[in-house]
């Protein structure tokens, strides 16, 4: 998730949205650049790389369950997620930053989430060979999410309505870039790296049981039943809405009046926001920007 800050800390004001080495960024993205791009990973690091609103935090959240709950069965319900999963580039003046929370994690491995372009990656991830769990979600549903999002995030710069959200969504005039870029680029990446393992939120949303069991293959994890079926229960959607750990509900930069953090995590909630005409012009837009991967999403289960 994106800006999970301290709540007695002064709220941000929001930011303004500027071209960054080709890519739309926000100042609390790029004023602590060099510190990012010097980040040295270790070789037991596993990166978990998404664009917005993907399921970043879903897959945080079983990883620190496989991985801490048996270890630390107490941290789940009193750290917040966003401080067991720092976020690398976040740089926030008057809080702390990403790179300096992962600088002191004492917990190992180090659990780590990334919103970056792919060439935006710290060479030293590839350097170590650490493991990247990517997960690319479908167009439609990203641009919804992300939009409610926006709404409600005053840490994102302002959302505008719904209509030339979506025309920027289309752009890529969204922070961290272009949909289309993203996906392609981890997608391109992933066919000549073997420490990346490539997932879709809708496969996650359709048989979790099916994506636990390959995270835990790429990951050479071997967990019992019982905490398999105690992180599936854990992780549902409903679950995870209610615990105050995850649900962002402790951050003031939220403001759950509008909309709260976890909306509704389906497939297919674009079709109570597009128009037909708003369709046909995203699917002639997508088509455009598509053509040239093999890539294949399912906007509907």
């Amino acid at each position: 998730m994106l800006y999970l800050l301290r709540s007695k800390m002064a709220l941000p004001p929001r930011p303004i949205l500027f071209e960054f080495r080709g890519v739309s960024m926000t100042k609390y993205f790029t004023e602590n650049w060099d510190n990012i791009q010097n980040f040295k990973a270790r070789p037991d690091d596993i990166l978990i790389a998404t664009y917005p609103k993907a399921g970043n935090t879903w897959v945080s959240y079983i990883l620190d369950l496989l991985y801490f709950s048996h270890m630390l069965p107490k941290r789940k319900d009193s750290v917040p997620l966003h401080e067991r999963v720092p976020f690398l580039e976040m740089y926030i003046p008057g809080f702390p930053s990403g790179v300096n929370e992962l600088n002191q994690l004492t917990t190992s491995p180090r659990i780590i989430k990334t919103h970056l372009p792919v060439h935006f990656l710290p060479k030293s991830f590839w350097d170590q060979n650490s493991k990247i769990i990517y997960v690319a979600r479908n167009a439609k549903d990203t641009a919804v999410s992300y939009f409610h999002f926006d709404r409600m995030n005053r840490a994102q710069p302002e959302p505008g309505d719904w209509s030339s959200y979506l025309q920027r969504f289309m752009e890529g005039k969204m922070v961290f870039g272009s949909w289309h870029d993203h996906v392609k680029g981890w997608w391109e990446k992933k066919q000549t790296r073997s420490n990346i393992l490539y997932l879709f939120y809708e496969d996650l949303i359709e048989d979790t049981e099916k994506e636990l069991n390959r995270l835990c293959s790429f990951l050479d994890l071997a967990p019992t039943t019982e905490l398999k079926n105690q992180v599936r229960e854990k992780v549902l959607f409903d679950n995870m809405r209610k615990d105050k750990m995850a649900n962002g509900s402790a951050d003031e930069v939220f403001d759950f009046k509008i909309s709260p953090f976890m909306r509704k995590g389906k497939v297919g909630d674009w079709k109570n926001h597009f128009t037909v005409q708003q369709d046909e012009q995203f699917n002639e837009h997508y088509d455009r920007e598509m053509r040239d991967s093999d890539l294949q999403f399912r906007t509907v289960l």
